[in-house]
């Protein structure tokens, strides 16, 4: 079983007061376009957010045809370490893509590719990795030893996600292999009122382009 967990409790601090999981691009919610392009490729999806968050975040999936659950941060402001450990806990997947709220440009074909790299059942996480940075919220674990790991990090005082990775036999993607089967825009986050403008404006240059 496969299964999505959405980082979504994060305080948006560059947005200024408005929590950037529900804002709206080009008429949908952010959050709900990430969840629309990861659905086709997992059977559940689990958002993590903090207790504030949860109705504006239901009402902003309102309309979604997938099956959800909440991760409710029992202790907000961990980072999002904290967070992909709360949705490990409770999901029931095998295998976990984790995925920031932000990034309304991930590849569902490139998921697709992780999912069917860790199911050959070589490593505890497939991680792409891009100018030597790891993609870690672009990025399949499997859950069981993921979650342990992230406790692990936790307790040691770490809130990088990358730390659990010091516990884990990791596959790294390269950006040779990356770029063979995707482009560098399925990283892309929103971080900004300017970043949420101009991929807006994108994507409506996109519609305007596929009606014509």
């Amino acid at each position: 079983m496969r299964g999505g967990v959405v980082l979504a409790g994060g305080r948006s601090t560059r947005f200024g007061n408005q929590d950037k999981a529900v804002v709206t691009l080009a008429g949908t919610p952010l959050i709900k376009r990430v969840v629309d392009r990861i659905a086709g490729v997992v059977d559940e999806v689990v958002i993590n957010c903090r207790q504030s968050q949860r109705d504006s975040i239901t009402a902003a999936l309102a309309e979604s045809d997938t099956e959800l659950q909440f991760a409710i941060d029992q202790t907000p402001d961990r980072g999002p370490m904290a967070g992909l450990a709360r949705g490990l806990e409770i999901t029931d997947a095998t295998y976990t893509i984790a995925v920031g709220c932000d990034m309304p440009f991930i590849d569902p074909d490139f998921v697709e590719y992780l999912f069917d790299r860790i199911t050959e059942g070589y490593a505890d996480a497939v991680v792409p990795r891009v100018d030597e940075w790891y993609q870690p919220t672009h990025a399949v674990y499997t859950t069981t030893p993921m979650y342990a790991a992230c406790r692990r990090a936790l307790n040691d005082g770490a809130r990088q996600l990358i730390a659990p990775f010091e516990y884990l036999d990791i596959r790294t993607i390269s950006e040779a292999t990356i770029n063979a089967h995707t482009t560098q825009q399925t990283f892309r986050n929103v971080n900004t009122p300017k970043e949420l403008s101009m991929a807006a404006s994108e994507l409506t240059a996109d519609n305007d382009t596929t009606t014509n």
